[in-house]
């Protein structure tokens, strides 16, 4: 585990590098989604501090686990999120990547006040439109930003997407980034961009990503999902 993550943060720090920015300002974080807690507990030993889950049925349970042992990683959801579980996640995530529309965005600041505490908060964007994959479409972001930004629990942060399928990345991030000024229109203080997985970070970086969210570089293939 150490070697690959090693060899994963010499992957990040090369495409910083090709892109002409320090490493420093890319953030790795590891997916643990699908693998044990014990796998989790030995990344944040090994001083990984940002894990990112997608599933609250796994990632509380997991976080409970790690917090029983005195580890306190940054929690990253990653993953979509049903407004039933925005209590959950907001009693142990410091990051929500996938806030989408305002229902849940309410929901996770009541979580997070009921909970004694902040949650740091990325607008996911649908960059082609189709919202089934998660994500607010494009026309949509100012609205949603300023909501999150007038909440009393949540800190608008930045954006989120995932590349449409069959999208060059380059194009996909790259409206993307435009995304981001939207966003620091409403606070010019939200400027994580968080894109680029296993198959394509370093377009990701090139196009200004600030956390990437990479699983299988760092832990391997996962096991499939009952």
């Amino acid at each position: 585990m150490q070697d690959n993550l090693n060899r994963t943060r010499e992957a990040v720090a090369a495409a910083c590098a090709a892109a002409g920015r320090a490493p420093e300002s890319v953030r790795l974080v590891a997916i643990t989604k699908t693998f044990p807690a014990s796998d989790a507990a030995a990344l944040t030993g090994l001083g990984q501090a940002d894990l990112g889950e997608n599933r609250d049925q796994e990632a509380a349970p997991k976080a409970a686990e790690l917090a029983a042992l005195g580890l306190e990683p940054v929690w990253h959801f990653v993953g979509q999120l049903q407004r039933n579980k925005a209590r959950s996640v907001a009693a142990y995530a410091d990051w929500v990547h996938s806030v989408d529309r305002e229902p849940l965005a309410d929901a996770l600041d009541r979580g997070a006040e009921s909970n004694g505490r902040r949650l740091n908060a990325l607008v996911q964007v649908s960059l082609d439109g189709d919202t089934s994959r998660g994500g607010v479409p494009v026309s949509g972001i100012a609205r949603l930003a300023e909501r999150i930004a007038g909440l009393g629990s949540l800190d608008l942060r930045g954006v989120m997407a995932v590349a449409p399928l069959g999208w060059e990345p380059a194009k996909a991030f790259a409206l993307l980034n435009e995304c981001s000024e939207a966003v620091r229109r409403v606070d010019a203080g939200a400027t994580e961009v968080s894109a680029g997985m296993s198959g394509d970070f370093r377009e990701a970086v090139a196009c200004g990503a600030t956390m990437v969210r990479l699983g299988r570089n760092v832990l391997g293939e996962r096991e499939p999902m009952a």
